[in-house]
């Protein structure tokens, strides 16, 4: 079995733990941020549940799509907002496929801290575009992820794509 290391993510994911008692959530801050802003991440507003850039990527162009209820059951969310969050899914999918050409995706859901919840009290689906070769020797020997497009650029480029798609 291969193993894909992330110590990149340790010092994130620590960070938030210590902070978390402090703030409110930072998923449960969207509803009130414009998509058409540059100063934030946020791609596309759902009715139930958005798509969002991850700040701290694991690779290029990596969505996650979040539900507005605050919720970190699985179970807890209902019929629409399961079918909305799988068509955002859908989308967020065709836009990568569309604007980065990825050969592959990981996309899932890690439901609490022990399943790899970097964030664990508010459920997040990731969709993660994947390449052939994507990871090399730079986060294993130098503790390094090498993101090779701008997190803007990509958002605006992403969110024309979905836009267009879901009026």
């Amino acid at each position: 079995m291969n193993n894909m290391w992330s110590p990149w993510r340790s010092q994130y994911i620590e960070s938030f733990h210590k902070e978390k008692k402090e703030e409110k959530c930072i998923f449960c801050n969207m509803e009130d941020v414009d998509p058409k802003g540059l100063d934030n991440l946020l791609i596309y507003k759902g009715k139930l549940s958005y798509i969002i850039m991850n700040l701290y990527p694991y690779n290029n162009g990596h969505l996650m799509v979040i539900p507005y209820k605050h919720t970190s059951n699985f179970q807890d969310l209902n019929n629409e907002e399961l079918i909305e969050m799988m068509d955002l899914l859908k989308l967020a999918q065709q836009a990568l496929t569309e604007i980065l050409h990825p050969e592959g995706f990981n996309i899932g859901l890690n439901q609490g801290k022990c399943a790899g919840a970097g964030i664990d009290q508010h459920l997040h689906f990731h969709i993660v575009p994947r390449w052939n070769g994507d990871t090399n020797f730079m986060p294993v020997l130098g503790e390094v992820k090498i993101i090779s497009q701008d997190l803007i650029d990509t958002k605006k480029k992403l969110q024309n794509y979905i836009v267009s798609k879901h009026l």
